[in-house]
Formats: structure tokens, sequence, C-alpha cells
């Protein structure tokens, strides 16, 4: 992701396991992808709201609603490719997914090397996503564009300094879901001063904000961070 608008396959993985999801977001981002994740369909839908993803790992087994329904109702709108997550010998699990349009499936348990193996392999035969309108995030009268970092205010440039930028491009890239300070300080050199990252925090507010002192989209997380929410 150094040069602007180059940025590795997004990928969203549906697991309603906690463990799980942290285990294939951390193999899959030391892979080199970005990397999403949802603990149930409800969550998937709304970052899919934000984001146009190249690929969706979704877990057959969840509560509620299960995986694949979930398949059935993007694949009404949506042909981005779907990798399925099923119990081991659960074939009717398999064939049905197959029927509805994944592209591939894997039993539990797996190995991690060869789900990347395969996602790789079903990225190879996709066609190439239109990243025209993709990855654009609204904050009331502000729209910032993942791909060129380009935020604008009722259409005109806000200009931000090269730190800002990469502050905000880190959070947009996992909106919605806490960010600690050492994430955020580590491409701003600042990882260890997250003294730092409090005071860019505040300035990026000023520029994103409706009223800075009420943060409604560049929220603090205690304990933690901060928390990227662009509007539905």
């Amino acid at each position: 992701m150094d040069e602007i608008g180059t940025y590795p396959p997004h990928i969203l993985v549906v697991d309603d396991d906690n463990r799980l999801r942290r285990l294939l977001k951390k193999f899959l981002v030391e892979t080199g992808y970005m990397v999403a994740v949802a603990a149930n369909a409800e969550e998937a839908r709304r970052q899919m709201g934000v984001f146009q993803f190249d690929l969706l790992v979704v877990d057959v087994m969840m509560p509620g609603e299960d995986g694949l329904s979930l398949t059935r109702s993007v694949r009404l709108e949506n042909t981005v490719p779907i990798l399925m997550l099923t119990a081991m010998g659960e074939a009717s699990d398999r064939i049905r997914g197959l029927e509805l349009g994944v592209d591939d499936y894997m039993a539990k348990p797996f190995e991690p090397k060869e789900l990347a193996l395969r996602i790789s392999s079903i990225l190879r035969r996709a066609p190439p996503v239109d990243t025209s309108t993709a990855r654009e995030l609204k904050f009331g009268p502000c729209r910032y564009d993942v791909a060129l970092q380009r935020l604008t205010r009722d259409g005109a440039t806000v200009h931000l300094t090269v730190a800002e930028a990469d502050l905000l491009k880190t959070l947009a890239l996992r909106a919605g879901e806490p960010v600690e300070r050492t994430s955020l300080g580590a491409p701003l050199g600042h990882a260890g001063n997250p003294r730092t990252i409090d005071v860019q925090i505040t300035r990026l507010r000023r520029k994103l904000e409706p009223d800075p002192r009420q943060p409604r989209y560049l929220q603090t997380v205690r304990g933690t961070g901060y928390l990227l929410r662009p509007d539905p």
C-alpha cells in the first residue's frame, strides 16, 4: 500500500467464533491482504454497505441468520467471490452453498495456508473489481475516497497533512472497529507516544466533525484507541 490508489485485495471474514476471526485476520494480514471481520450477517451487511470487498469468507453455522442465508441475499445483487466454511462431513451444506453460487468451500478444521491458497486461486479467476465507486466513506457533508486518500467537504478538497492522511487512511481501512493507539502510531513512527496520536486526532476532528467537541464520526474508545464510524 505504498503507492496511493494501489491496494491489496480486501477480504471480509464472517464468523461468530471470535478466536477464529482474530486468528484468520492476523494470518491473512500477514499474508498481504486487507482484512475486515464481522461476527454475524447483520454486521457483514453493514460493512458491505461501506466497502466493496474482493472476497468474502463466510461460515455456515452462525446464530441467527446463517451463512447460507447471507450468501443467498448477497447473490441477489452482488457477484463478489465467496469461500464458505463448513463443518466437517456436512456435505449437504457444501452442496447447498455451491447451488447458491459459492465459489469454493473448506471444511473445519483447516490449515490456514490452504485457505490462503484457495483465496489466491479464487481471486486469480475472478474478474477485476470495479473500483470507480469503491471505498468511499461518508461523514455528513464530507466524503473520503480511500483509494485516492482524498477528503472533500461539499465537493471541495480538504487539505490533510501527511500525518493526518496516514491516520485517516489507517482508520478508514478498519472502519467500524476500534483501532489501538499503537496501531495508529506505527505508520507515523509514533507507536510509543500515545499523546502524539491524540493531538493528531484532535486536528483531524476539526476537519471531519461538525462539532469536534462532540465527535460523531471519529470516536474515542476508552482503554483502546479510536474508531471511525461513517454514515451508513
